[in-house]
C-alpha cells in the first residue's frame, strides 16, 4: 500500500508564500520563486526524497529544538531561493508529511548553516 504525502509549511514557510502570493502578480521574480514552489511540492509529492539531503550534523540546532527534527532536506529554487523540508510520520499509518521549515533567499540560508561569503 501507498503512502499519501501530505505537504504542510511551517508558520515561517507560510508568511514567505503568502508574502510571494501577494507579489506575484506585480513582480516576475516573485512569480518565478512561487511557480518553482509549487512544482516542488508536486515532485516532493511524488518523491518524498527529491531534495538534497543535508547532513544531520549540519541540521541546525534551532530546528531540532523547535521542530524535533531528525532530517532535512534542501531543494533549490529560482534566484538563489531555497526551500528546506522534513519528513515526518503521519497522523495516520499511511500517511507521511513533507514539513516544509523554511523558503528563504540564499542570504539567509547561508547565515543559518554559518556560510561565510567568500
Amino acid at each position: 500500500m501507498n503512502k499519501t504525502v501530505r505537504v504542510v509549511l511551517s508558520p515561517e514557510a507560510e508568511k514567505v508564500y503568502r508574502y510571494l502570493n501577494e507579489r506575484a502578480p506585480k513582480s516576475k521574480r516573485d512569480r518565478s520563486i512561487l511557480n518553482a514552489i509549487n512544482k516542488k511540492v508536486e515532485l516532493i509529492k511524488a518523491n518524498i526524497h527529491y531534495g538534497e539531503p543535508i547532513s544531520k550534523d549540519k541540521i541546525p540546532d534551532e530546528y531540532k529544538r523547535k521542530y524535533g527534527i531528525k532530517n532535512l532536506f534542501r531543494v533549490e529554487l529560482p534566484q538563489f531561493w531555497r526551500m528546506l523540508y522534513s519528513l515526518t510520520e503521519g497522523g495516520t499509518e499511511v500517511e507521511i508529511v513533507a514539513f516544509v521549515l523554511e523558503i528563504s533567499p540564499h542570504g539567509t540560508y547561508d547565515k543559518r548553516f554559518g556560510y561565510k561569503r567568500k
